[in-house]
């Protein structure tokens, strides 16, 4: 059981950050149809309560780091609907200055790391994050997001390595949608179960229902408080599912429509809506009003994004290197 309370805020918290998670993305999808936002473009719905259930058991001081399937991960940290849908416009005002896009996000306010576009490549900077805590002395945890097929880098095998050497506070969680970019799982690896991948550097692991909110919130909350007291890391595979391809760009062919309304029927959202229902926690009005509330973010933020300027041609040179006058070769 979870030593973090499962309350009636708790709930009404999630049905909240949720729908702002599945509301920014369909209207994105939108968008990106319109062709009003460009380059790659990776949804999250579906999956919404792995990050949920991760953040009401994190604090703000701690750090998130994940792939490219970022947008819902800002958001849950403190982003605003307006710097994330600014920079998916490719707009200054975006949360990376227009010059990240769907797959670089970045908060160094709200302590997220990115949004990081190669595969795996976040997880060794995880552990960076993780190590940079202990060497300071604070008890503030990492926690480090991947997709299932980011599992098959070489550098996982060392950062996990090096993070059960080192006791970091560090939490692994890997998003297991189960197709990767558009490969099952079952046609890579003879051994499906991710979890026990863990195992083999002794590190505590466990396969987590990625659907369940609740069930995400208890693993998360064991292991942050391992990481806080120091006895290091724990590898989650969180079993979920995304509604969409890969990508804007993905028909998810590979997979049949029965199958993806077997999901649609365990929907995080609608179980927490229930759940909420059922216990008498709010009415219809409520939801009403937080459903209308969050079309009027999602709105604001388009409308935001559609005014803001273009980022200036000079800012190619800017937010690469510390030196401010870094002497590049312009001709």
């Amino acid at each position: 059981m979870s030593s973090t309370p499962i309350t009636k805020e708790t709930y009404l918290e999630w049905y909240k950050s949720m729908l702002l998670m599945r509301k920014f993305e369909e209207k994105a999808g939108q968008l990106y149809g319109q062709q009003k936002i460009r380059g790659f473009c990776h949804l999250y719905i579906g999956q919404e309560a792995v990050v949920a259930g991760a953040m009401s058991v994190l604090r703000k001081e701690d750090s998130m780091i994940t792939a490219y399937r970022d947008h819902a991960h800002a958001l849950a940290k403190g982003m605003s609907a307006n710097a994330a849908m600014a920079e998916l416009f490719g707009k200054v005002t975006g949360c990376s200055k227009g010059k990240g896009g769907s797959m670089h996000f970045f908060d160094k306010e709200n302590n997220f790391a990115g949004g990081h576009g190669i595969v795996g490549g976040q997880i060794p900077l995880g552990a960076g994050l993780a190590f940079a805590e202990k060497y300071n002395g604070t008890d503030n945890v990492c926690v480090c997001y991947m997709g299932d097929g980011a599992v098959r880098q070489g550098s996982l095998n060392e950062t996990f390595n090096m993070a059960m050497l080192w006791k970091l506070p560090v939490i692994f969680v890997c998003e297991n949608n189960g197709y990767a970019m558009g490969t099952s799982v079952k046609r890579t690896t003879n051994m499906i179960d991710i979890y026990k991948m863990g195992l083999g550097f002794d590190m505590p692991s466990a396969p987590v229902d990625g659907m369940d909110v609740v069930a995400v919130h208890n693993a998360m909350d064991e292991a942050v408080e391992r990481a806080r007291k120091g006895d290091g890391p724990t590898f989650l595979e969180i079993r979920t599912y995304r509604y969409k391809g890969h990508s804007m760009s993905d028909p998810a062919k590979y997979r049949t429509k029965e199958e993806l309304e077997q999901y649609k029927e365990r929907d995080p959202i609608a179980a927490v809506k229930h759940a909420i229902l059922e216990n008498k926690y709010v009415d219809q009005q409520w939801f009403d009003q937080e459903e209308a509330e969050v079309k009027r973010i999602v709105d604001e933020a388009v409308k935001f994004a559609e005014e803001s300027e273009y980022p200036n041609p000079e800012e190619l040179y800017t937010d690469v290197y510390v030196q401010q006058d870094y002497p590049y070769v312009m001709d």
